[in-house]
């Protein structure tokens, strides 16, 4: 009989949900930002400001979304809005120091976590899961256009 094939869209899922809780279980680590106001926040950190479809297509998420995200950031003292220099039409976001402050404090969780996933992995097996992460999110309808 031949080994049972592994379940991965069962196993993603349950990985998924596991960090989700692991994220939620450290609220104070966060310092009021929630996981996904801080991805919005490391894309800020990198960038310096950027404009919401930027913003939108690096997180991989629709631009409404990040536009209603960065709404509730802005009444909580962790983003701006700016005018872009170009583009008078277009409105750019950039970090406060309240958000600089909450991404930094955000990354060293993060790399908490990262370190506990990647322990006891070399480096070519978690290139391969890395791989095989972007992979199955290449699947998403949207990701056929980037």
């Amino acid at each position: 009989m031949a080994p049972a094939k592994p379940r991965f869209v069962q196993l993603l899922n349950r990985a998924q949900r596991a960090l989700q809780r692991w994220i939620e279980a450290r609220p104070e680590s966060w310092e009021g930002v929630s996981a996904a106001q801080a991805g919005l926040l490391f894309v800020l950190r990198a960038r310096g400001d950027a404009a919401i479809g930027e913003i939108a297509a690096e997180l991989g998420v629709a631009p409404a979304a990040v536009t209603n995200l960065s709404k509730r950031m802005q009444a909580a003292g962790l983003v701006e809005r700016v005018a872009d220099a170009s583009d008078a039409r277009l409105t750019r976001l950039r970090m406060t120091g309240q958000g600089a402050s909450a991404s930094l404090r955000a990354s060293e969780v993060l790399a908490e976590l990262n370190g506990r996933l990647a322990a006891g992995f070399s480096a070519q097996e978690l290139e391969t899961v890395a791989r095989w992460l972007r992979q199955a999110a290449a699947l998403a309808p949207d990701a056929m256009h980037e």
